[in-house]
């Protein structure tokens, strides 16, 4: 006879899955916010204000705008765990088990290229050139630096009758590692994880890619309103 604290293998609780780590352009959050803002403040103003088909015509503006700003700046986001990355862009969720990615490419913009051959594009990790030419101006830079530094520790080392002292500030600054983008830093985490989860059996499965009607019917019906009152203008 067994007691209530003694639970059979297959009745203890599922172990908890790893939380997804979340992946967004802060600049992209900042401008939607703004201009979510900037739209409504015009919007409401013509609502208020207007006169004869003016309230209209910002209704079905604000109808059209508000989803399109959401979907291209606040929406898109990356999600990923030991199992699988999950890309929230636009007007597709798009969920790639790790098994399924053949690589991560980074060129002018950051993509998911799946064994397939399909390519699906991370909206939420956008590529900056300015943001890599400053990296590598920054790299330059210390790498400059740590030259004239094991210059300088060779001469006093030669000064002082130990030459095999020369040469650490340089080691130092390559133990620190190549200076990246943030997106550039983003990628490559990915690919530590590709690297590692890849061939996991639970990181096996199917892609399964949902569009956002959520996001794409009120735009649609915004599209019309505006349309409809235009040609009847």
């Amino acid at each position: 006879m067994t007691t209530p604290d003694h639970q059979s293998p297959a009745s203890q609780p599922p172990a908890p899955t790893a939380k997804d780590r979340i992946y967004r352009s802060p600049m992209a959050l900042v401008g939607g916010v703004l201009l979510l803002a900037l739209v409504a403040w015009l919007g409401v103003d013509a609502l208020i204000r207007g006169h004869g088909r003016t309230p209209w015509l910002a209704l079905a503006g604000m109808i059209l705008l508000i989803p399109l700003v959401v979907a291209f700046t606040v929406r898109p986001a990356v999600f990923a765990n030991d199992d699988r990355l999950r890309i929230r862009n636009p007007f597709r969720v798009i969920t790639v088990p790790w098994g399924e990615i053949a690589s991560l490419r980074s060129s002018y913009s950051n993509e998911v290229i799946t064994k397939s051959g399909t390519k699906y594009q991370l909206w939420a990790i956008p590529v900056s050139l300015r943001a890599r030419k400053k990296a590598t101006r920054r790299q330059n830079r210390a790498a400059a630096e740590a030259a004239r530094a094991a210059r300088g520790e060779r001469t006093r080392g030669g000064l002082l009758g130990g030459g095999g002292l020369g040469g650490f500030g340089g080691v130092e600054a390559a133990a620190e590692g190549p200076i990246r983008a943030e997106t550039d830093k983003v990628m490559d985490d990915l690919r530590d994880d590709l690297e590692r989860r890849g061939e996991a059996e639970s990181a096996q499965g199917e892609i399964t890619v949902r569009w956002a009607y959520e996001v794409a019917a009120p735009a649609i019906a915004g599209a019309i309103l505006l349309a409809i009152l235009l040609a009847t203008g």
